[in-house]
């Protein structure tokens, strides 16, 4: 594993360009607009690209860092940045009207991910408005699909949480826990 490919997927909102921004130990690409659609009535900026980042592990690895955006209409650019990735980290909003219906969304276009084994989902803003949902929710909804790959919550704006998140990521991708660690 010298080089990594890790993706961020998610719902508009999800925190996407807020954990690699945590995650990161130096700067990072961004492609935040302001928003002009439907989008603008929870957030000022949306990514229109991608958002980047890259990371060192030991060893001399490295780890890329890849958010895609979350807006349907920028769905040709989920195809050309998951070329080549090794795995998946799906951040789904706890808050949004159906989250359920949006992991079933993004299972169905990275299920390739999901065979693999090199998918980790991780559930924000569970403290905001919440549906009520908890995590054996989107465990069993996962189980129904016939997927298993861990889930858990986490804060994309605490740099301990998203340390734990990618090392999660890394041991589903390697399998092997010792040999993948970001510190």
């Amino acid at each position: 594993m010298s080089n990594t490919k890790l993706i961020f997927i998610g719902p508009v909102g999800a925190g996407k360009t807020t954990a690699i921004h945590t995650a990161m130990d130096a700067d990072m690409v961004c492609t935040d607009e302001r928003a002009t659609d439907m989008t603008a009535q929870w957030k000022e900026t949306t990514t229109v690209a991608l958002d980047y980042g890259a990371l060192a592990l030991q060893g001399g690895q490295k780890l890329h860092l890849y958010g895609l955006p979350g807006q349907e209409r920028f769905r040709f650019m989920w195809d050309i940045l998951s070329l080549g990735g090794d795995g998946i980290v799906l951040l789904l909003d706890n808050s949004r009207p159906a989250p359920l219906q949006d992991l079933s969304f993004y299972l169905g276009e990275f299920s390739a991910y999901a065979e693999q084994g090199a998918l980790v989902v991780a559930v924000t803003k569970t403290d905001l408005t919440p549906t009520g949902l908890c995590i054996e929710d989107y465990r069993q909804a996962l189980a129904a699909q016939g997927v298993d790959c861990p889930v858990c919550t986490t804060d994309v704006r605490d740099s301990a949480a998203m340390v734990a998140l990618i090392n999660q990521a890394l041991i589903s991708i390697e399998g092997d826990q010792a040999s993948c660690c970001v510190a």
